[in-house]
C-alpha cells in the first residue's frame, strides 16, 4: 500500500481551543452565557456544534477540548455528559492559545497527525473538516492552515465584515483550521515565540516574517505562497495554505454581528447588515 493511501486512512486527533481570553468578551456579555464557548448559536452551545462536527467526520479519532475551566462545566450539561462518557478528553487551558495547544499535544501520541480548531467555529461542518483534512493529507507540508478567498465570503455574505489579509494574488481570510503532521509539531514552539513578542512589534516582525517579506507586503508584491515560504523558513517547518471553498469556513463568532450572521445562516435566512447592538449586561 502506498504512503498516500496509508495516510488517508489514518485518523487525526483533534484539539479544540475553548478558553475565554477576556472577561469582557462581547459574545459572553451579550448572551449571558457562562463563557464564550457556551454561548448558544441557534439554541445550541457553539462548542457542542464544533464537537458534533468533529464527531461526524470519519477522519477524526480522539478529541481533546482545552478549556473552559472545569468550574463552569455544570453550565453545559451536555458537555459534562460527553466528558464523563469519555467521548472527549478535557484539559485545562493555559495562559495563551499556543501554550494550550502545546499542552494538548503532550497528551496526544507523537505519531498522530493533529487538527487544531476553536470552539467559536459555530458553522463548522463534517464536510468542511473532511475537505480540509483530505487536502492537508495530499500535501507534502509539515503543517497546514485553512484559508478562504475573501471574494467567496463577500459573495455569500455581503454584509459580513471579516479580517482580510490583502496580498498580490487576492484577499484571504483565516478559517481557524490547522493541521500538524508529527514533524510539524515544532511549529507550536515558533507560535509561542511569536505570542511572547506580541508587545514588541519590531522584534516580532524581524523574527516571524523578516524585513524583506514585510517590505514586499507593503509594496503589494507579496503572494500567499511567498508569505508562507518566508514563515516556513523562519520556523524550520514547511507550511502550506489550504484554500477552502465553503464560505462558512471563514466565519467564526467573535462579535455580536457574527452571532446574528451564524444564526441567519443556520436558519437558512438571508443575512442583512445589523446595526451595533447594546450590551444586555448594561
Amino acid at each position: 500500500m502506498n504512503d498516500e493511501l496509508e495516510g488517508a486512512r489514518q485518523q487525526f486527533a483533534a484539539i479544540v481551543l475553548a478558553a475565554d481570553r477576556t472577561d469582557k468578551d462581547p459574545i459572553t456579555r451579550y448572551t449571558g452565557a457562562a463563557c464564550k464557548a457556551f454561548a448558544p448559536v441557534g439554541g445550541i452551545p457553539m462548542v457542542i456544534r464544533v464537537l458534533d462536527a468533529l464527531a461526524a467526520c470519519d477522519l477524526i479519532g480522539t478529541v481533546v477540548l482545552c478549556g473552559p475551566p472545569q468550574a463552569l462545566h455544570a453550565q453545559c450539561p451536555e458537555l459534562e455528559r460527553r466528558i464523563a462518557a469519555g467521548r472527549i478528553i478535557w484539559l485545562p487551558n493555559l495562559d495563551s492559545p499556543s501554550r494550550s495547544a502545546e499542552s494538548c499535544l503532550n497528551h496526544i501520541p507523537s505519531n498522530l497527525p493533529v487538527l487544531v480548531t476553536t470552539a467559536d467555529h459555530a458553522l463548522l461542518t463534517p464536510d468542511i473538516v473532511r475537505d480540509f483534512l483530505h487536502k492537508s493529507i495530499e500535501t507534502n507540508a509539515d503543517a497546514t492552515a485553512g484559508t478562504i478567498e475573501q471574494q467567496h465570503i463577500a459573495a455569500a455574505f455581503p454584509h459580513s465584515k471579516r479580517t482580510v489579509i490583502k496580498l498580490r494574488d487576492g484577499g484571504f481570510c483565516g478559517c481557524n483550521l490547522f493541521t500538524f503532521k508529527p514533524q510539524g509539531r515544532t511549529l507550536v514552539g515558533f507560535w509561542r515565540q511569536a505570542e511572547d513578542l506580541r508587545k514588541r512589534p519590531w522584534r516580532l516582525i524581524a523574527q516571524v516574517l523578516g524585513w524583506r517579506t514585510v517590505l514586499s507586503y507593503l509594496f503589494g508584491r507579496l503572494t500567499l505562497q511567498h508569505a508562507l515560504a518566508a514563515i516556513s523558513q523562519k520556523a524550520g517547518v514547511d507550511i502550506e495554505a489550504i484554500v477552502l471553498d465553503d464560505p462558512r469556513a471563514g466565519v467564526d463568532v467573535d462579535k455580536i454581528e457574527d452571532l446574528h450572521l451564524a444564526e441567519s445562516i443556520l436558519a437558512g435566512k438571508p443575512h442583512t447588515a445589523i446595526p451595533a447592538m447594546i450590551d444586555r449586561s448594561e
